[in-house]
């Protein structure tokens, strides 16, 4: 069984012993690792692709891809639940790419006393945006967008939608109030999808340019 580093909390410790056993066939050990990362992963694919039947499909995949891949996790690289998010958000970024029509925000609430801060302990709304950035197909364009944002910016939307975090989680992480974060990362997604939008329309004119 691989060395798990020191500092280390002990889910993630308990991840990679689960991780291990699975890659080495432990039908259990993998059972018991869904039980516990399902939820969380879960909510990061219905963040990128909102419709939830294809959402379903998608964790589907991911956790036969985990089955298959798990005896090359390294725990020197990252932590288990780093890698398993990073399976998670490529598949669910795949799915976006293969769906015909965008996918349509659903709303679960059964009353409006609720509405204000329903998202604040799932991984971060606004799929549109969230769309751009997964469908962006120049990354150094990426790169560059993300430059004109204040580090504040970056910052968040990087914990945000890369590392899989909430809201509430970014918050502690900066130690900076929810609404703050909030702010950033709303004001982050629209400066980088005006960003890719003008990318995008420079890209179509060339283009036509080239015809």
């Amino acid at each position: 069984m691989p060395t798990t580093p020191p500092d280390w909390p002990e889910k993630s410790r308990d991840l990679s012993r689960l991780l291990s056993r699975a890659g080495l066939g432990d039908r259990a050990a993998f059972a018991t690792l869904y039980e516990r990362t399902s939820p969380h992963l879960f909510a990061v694919v219905l963040r990128i692709n909102r419709d939830r039947g294809q959402a379903e499909d998608v964790i589907q995949e991911v956790y036969v891809n985990v089955w298959r891949t798990a005896r090359t996790f390294d725990a020197v690289q990252s932590q288990p639940l780093t890698w398993l998010t990073s399976i998670a958000r490529n598949r669910a970024i795949d799915s976006l790419r293969r769906a015909s029509t965008q996918p349509q925000v659903q709303s679960h609430l059964t009353s409006d006393e609720h509405s204000s801060d329903v998202y604040d302990n799932i991984p971060a709304p606004a799929a549109g945006p969230l769309e751009m950035l997964s469908k962006a197909s120049d990354a150094r364009e990426l790169s560059h967008c993300m430059e004109g944002l204040s580090a504040q910016q970056r910052q968040s939307v990087a914990l945000a939608f890369y590392d899989g975090l909430t809201h509430a989680e970014v918050a502690r992480h900066l130690g900076q109030p929810l609404g703050t974060v909030k702010s950033w990362v709303r004001r982050a997604l629209a400066a980088l999808k005006g960003c890719l939008d003008q990318a995008r329309l420079r890209d179509e004119r060339d283009v036509e340019a080239v015809r």
